[in-house]
C-alpha cells in the first residue's frame, strides 16, 4: 500500500479544561488551579494520535475562522464525493449524522467493488453516543467500535456480553470493538471468539479526556499495518493507559517505541 494515508471524519473542537483539586459537588465554587485550551474532538484526536504514532493521517471536518463558531455543518457525502480516494487505504468515521455517513461509505464500497483486495479501502465506525439513527452505522464498518455508554445503553453489563449481544448487527466478516475503561478491551470477529486485553492504568491518572480516541487510534494502527486483533487490543489499552498518566497527547509516545 506505500504511504497510504488513514483519513478520519468526524469533529473537531475546542476543549476548555479547567484543573480543580477535586471534583466539584452541585452548586459549590471552586478555585480552578490551572486552565488550558486544546483542540478536540473524536476524531480530530484519533487523528493526532495516528500522526504521533508515525501514521500518515488526514482529518476531514468543519473547521471555523475563529476560535469560537457554532453548529458548524457536518461533513456531507456531497463534501465527500470530492475526495480522492486512492490516496487512503483506511477511513475511520466518527458516527455523527449517520445518514450522509451511510451514503458516504457506500461510495467507498462502490469504488472497493471496482479495485483488487490488496487495494481495497477498511472502513471503520465508532458509535459513541447513545442516538437511535447512529446504530444504522453498525452494518457498515469492517472494524465497528461501540462505546460502553451504547453497550449499557443496550443493557449489557460488560463488554463480552456486549459483543455477543451485538454482533448481530455488524456486516459479514466485521470485527466489533469495546473497550471498557479500567476492565480492558475486548474485540469479537466472525469466529465468534472474544479477544481481550486487560487494561494498562498509569501509576496516577491525570487526563482522561480523549482516551477513548486515543485506544481507537492505536488499534487502527496496528491493524492497517497488518497487526492482528489481539495485538491491536493490546496496544490500543497500552497507548490509552499511557495518555491517562499526562496531559494531552505530546508524551503518550516514548522513544523506545
Amino acid at each position: 500500500m506505500g504511504d497510504k494515508k488513514i483519513l478520519c471524519i468526524g469533529l473537531v473542537c475546542l476543549d476548555i479544561i479547567n484543573v480543580v483539586d477535586k471534583y466539584p459537588e452541585e452548586d459549590t465554587d471552586t478555585r480552578c488551579l490551572s486552565q488550558r485550551w486544546q483542540r478536540g474532538g473524536n476524531a480530530s484526536n484519533s487523528c493526532t494520535v495516528l500522526s504521533l504514532l508515525g501514521a500518515p493521517c488526514a482529518f476531514m471536518g468543519s473547521l471555523a475562522p475563529g476560535h469560537v463558531a457554532e453548529n458548524l455543518p457536518d461533513v456531507s457525502a456531497a463534501d465527500f464525493s470530492k475526495v480522492d480516494l486512492s490516496q487512503y487505504k483506511w477511513i475511520h468515521w466518527e458516527g455523527r449524522n449517520a445518514e450522509e455517513q451511510v451514503k458516504m461509505i457506500q461510495q467507498v464500497e462502490l469504488s472497493n467493488n471496482t479495485l483488487p483486495q490488496q487495494h481495497r479501502i477498511t472502513v471503520s465506525v465508532e458509535i459513541e453516543k447513545t442516538r437511535e439513527p447512529l446504530y444504522q452505522l453498525f452494518h457498515y464498518g469492517d472494524v465497528v467500535f461501540v462505546s460502553k455508554d451504547v453497550a449499557m445503553h443496550f443493557g449489557f453489563h460488560s463488554a463480552a456480553s456486549a459483543l455477543k449481544g451485538l454482533y448481530h448487527r455488524v456486516k459479514k466478516g466485521a470485527v466489533l470493538i469495546c473497550a471498557w475503561a479500567e476492565k480492558g478491551a475486548d474485540a469479537m470477529g466472525p469466529d465468534g471468539i472474544v479477544v481481550h486485553s486487560d487494561a494498562f492504568p498509569p501509576e496516577a491518572v491525570v487526563d482522561t479526556l480523549g482516551a477513548g480516541d486515543t485506544f481507537n487510534a492505536s488499534v487502527i494502527y496496528t491493524l492497517s499495518n497488518g497487526g492482528g486483533v489481539q495485538e491491536a487490543l493490546t496496544f490500543g489499552c497500552q497507548v490509552a493507559g499511557r495518555k491517562c498518566g499526562v496531559h494531552g497527547y505530546d508524551e503518550i509516545v516514548t522513544k523506545t517505541e
